[in-house]
């Protein structure tokens, strides 16, 4: 067979495709001839690692996936969990992080305009939105440039498009001043039987484009995104899509409309790769061949070549296959909605992707095994080397009320109003609980109860220190800020960012981050439902730290119910559940140690999952019972810093009681895992709270009261008082200085 081939496929061409040598020998062998430019690009796009996974598949194999409530795990657009009723949550996250780095507002916003088609391909209406972000250093020259367009972008879109985000976190580091890290999450609402696959099935049946045109806009972007930064970054500019939120909304509400009328066999958004990620995939999970006709795909750029229509990103496109009598129904949908519809294709009974342009045949592989034949490497990798504890007695010491003052108005942990103020957190008004706690809430449309609780976490210093930790940590701390609400955390969605798997210390960081994650996910049943795997992470040889972010969703069957961070009154007893003693002893990796004496030692905090399960299980109950009036885990700056935020979300003091021979330092800062603060209505004398320590006992939770809130300053043991008003101008002040610096 020979196809038209008018540029030359060399070795110098096959390494900017990002292919290597033997991936390359591999393509000859599968197809039997030189590859054409398109097929070329084609390969290129499915093989390279943002598409094809092929340095983590071995190991996201192990993580677990299933559970009572999973309805779709891995492998769709999104993962779907029941929450009764008939219906269920659809939700993701999702890496935008190269393209964010080189143009910071298209790039956020096209990252939040594809999380959220991932979510209503599968027939679901989005209902909120979280961003993690993290950037380089505060005093970095490109920091609050990308911060500002990065924020920016995600507003734009979100509030746009009528979603609101009810959550997320920003942090700086200066591994990651080369290349900062946007991970989007979106989650929707659908019912149970209304849900909407990829695979195609059916021969002959029409293969449809929808929404945009294409334009030249993200061309090579996915394997623009399996590369590490070098100097020539500023030229990687056209590589990132353009976006439109307002296009997207139209394109939200048509496919909706058009899934209503039974015409859509299956449907696959036009992401990373585009149209041949899309048409491969579809057609491969059916045991399908695809055709496509170029000269039929709506472009809104002239003398588009089929290498740039086959791998362009244009953003708010969708791909379908239709039933056949069905097909005017769904022309007059999109018509309506002023969108593109295009019949561009058809299912084979051959396994053969062909795409046809001008009445040639530029492209004709084997349709399995451009997905399943994608390399899949079992990368070199270290044995663990966790970093040692800290030497005894190694405490550096500080005021307490000026440790506490700096850190609460410091980068880490200073309010992020700033940022989520630009973000519509109210919009479909069912938002219950904001940003600023330790989980977005959001009543159930539809339903008088129902609650759905979101969150976000990963401690990239412990995974630097112990991936293996880390890992288990980042889904403990997740599922924690779920129970503080009072939700039973369902499911996760994991993002793994990381830098290059090639080098084998990298690698090592990504197998036992997994690991642990997954020992955590199964400790907790919080099963993996979804997720991204963004490596490359690195610039110059320069790589971030280890992030492998996870997004939690929970229940609430009665919202009114939630627990909230702020002290809900004065007079009130404070328990710390879930203490192993009141000494805290776990200062390395922390947020003390970095931010006051720039120290980045010790290990990562051990995470006893046993004990969190106990000890969640034992919260979420007493949250249930009404008995608990505030709730706030324990997480950065430990104890010292918790109370601290529960006292400026309400104004309220508190007073804690000193203990006598311990060091305030590593009671007040240490970051012992597994601990949440709440506060009770009981009588600290009481028969209730009695039965309360009884329980605890008998489950092996420590569970003392440390303190009474009231008053207008917090008060931590012998140390000097700090006023709430303080603490609150401390807390709020940090980032909009911040960012007012910028335009200086």
């Amino acid at each position: 067979m020979t196809i038209p081939n008018d540029i030359a496929i060399t070795p110098a061409l096959v390494a900017d495709h990002r292919l290597k040598p033997d991936e390359y020998q591999k393509i000859l062998d599968l197809i039997g001839r030189t590859p054409t430019y398109t097929e070329l690009g084609i390969f290129s796009a499915m093989w390279n690692e943002h598409c094809s996974y092929k340095s983590s598949k071995k190991w996201l194999k192990t993580l677990p996936m299933t559970g009572p409530r999973v309805i779709q795990g891995p492998g769709e657009n999104a993962g779907v969990v029941d929450i009764g009723d008939g219906q269920a949550v659809v939700f993701k996250m999702e890496s935008h992080n190269h393209p964010s780095f080189i143009e910071p507002y298209q790039g956020a916003g096209t990252g939040m305009g594809g999380i959220l088609r991932d979510v209503f391909t599968m027939g679901a209406r989005p209902v909120a939105a979280m961003n993690a972000l993290r950037f380089g250093a505060v005093d970095h020259e490109k920091t609050q440039h990308l911060v500002s367009g990065v924020v920016a972008g995600i507003g734009g879109y979100a509030n746009a498009f009528g979603v609101p985000t009810v959550g997320g976190e920003v942090e700086f580091d200066a591994s990651y001043n080369g290349n900062i890290l946007v991970n989007a999450f979106a989650a929707g609402l659908a019912d149970i039987d209304k849900i909407f696959l990829s695979e195609a099935k059916g021969v002959g049946l029409p293969v449809v484009y929808l929404g945009a045109k294409t334009g030249r806009d993200g061309v090579g972007g996915a394997i623009m995104a399996s590369a590490e930064f070098g100097d020539d970054i500023e030229e990687k500019r056209p590589t990132v899509q353009i976006g439109d939120p307002f296009t997207e909304k139209r394109l939200l509400e048509a496919c909706l409309e058009l899934m209503a009328t039974g015409a859509v066999i299956a449907i696959q958004d036009m992401g990373a790769a585009g149209l041949t990620c899309s048409a491969v995939e579809m057609g491969a999970k059916g045991n399908l061949g695809i055709e496509l006709n170029l000269d039929m795909v709506p472009v809104r750029e002239t003398n588009m070549t089929p290498y740039e229509m086959m791998l362009s990103e244009s953003q708010e496109r969708m791909l379908m296959v239709l039933h056949p009598d069905k097909e005017a129904v769904a022309r007059a949908v999109f018509v309506k909605w002023e969108l593109d519809f295009a019949t561009v294709g058809k299912t084979t009974d051959d396994l053969r992707f062909r795409v046809i342009w001008q009445g040639d045949e530029v492209a004709n592989l084997p349709i399995k095994e451009l997905g399943d034949e994608a390399p899949e490497y079992d990368r070199p990798w270290t044995q663990a080397n966790p970093a040692p504890g800290l030497a005894a007695g190694d405490v550096p010491q500080m005021d307490i009320a000026d440790a506490l003052l700096k850190l609460i108005g410091g980068h880490q942990i200073a309010s992020r109003r700033w940022v989520y103020e630009q973000y519509d957190t109210m919009i479909q008004g069912n938002s219950v609980q904001r940003p600023g706690g330790d989980a977005g809430v959001i009543r159930v449309d539809g339903h008088s109860t129902k609650g759905l609780a979101f969150t976000s976490d990963v401690n990239p210093r412990y995974c630097q220190a112990d991936p293996y930790e880390g890992g288990k940590q980042a889904v403990a701390e997740a599922w924690r800020n779920l129970t503080a609400t009072g939700a039973e955390p369902l499911a996760a969605t994991d993002n793994l960012n990381f830098g290059n798997p090639e080098r084998p210390e990298i690698m090592s960081q990504l197998v036992h981050a997994i690991k642990g994650i997954g020992e955590a996910c199964l400790a907790l049943d919080f099963p993996i439902v979804s997720g991204n795997v963004s490596l490359y992470n690195e610039t110059n040889g320069q790589g971030i730290l280890p992030t492998p972010t996870i997004g939690g969703v929970g229940l609430l069957p009665d919202w009114a119910g939630m627990a909230h961070i702020g002290f809900a009154a004065e007079n009130q007893a404070i328990l710390l559940v879930g203490a192993p003693d009141l000494r805290g002893t776990h200062l390395g990796q922390s947020i003390y140690l970095r931010d006051l004496f720039n120290r980045r030692d010790g290990a990562a905090p051990h995470v006893d999952l046993p004990h969190e399960r106990r000890t969640g299980d034992f919260v979420r109950k007493l949250i249930r019972s009404g008995v608990v009036t505030a709730c706030h885990d324990l997480s950065d700056g430990g104890l010292g810093i918790a109370l601290a935020e529960m006292a400026v979300a309400s104004g309220i003091g508190a007073r804690i009681e000193r203990l006598e021979g311990q060091d305030p330092i590593l009671q007040y800062f240490g970051e012992d895992q597994g601990r949440y603060l709440i506060t009770v209505n009981l009588d600290p004398h009481g028969d209730a709270m009695k039965s309360l320590w009884a329980e605890a006992k008998t489950l092996g939770i420590f569970c003392p009261s440390i303190g009474t809130t009231g008053g207008a300053d917090l008060v931590l043991g012998a140390a000097r008082p700090v006023s709430i008003a303080d603490l609150k101008a401390a807390h709020e002040r940090w980032f909009p200085d911040f960012m007012a610096s910028a335009a200086d």
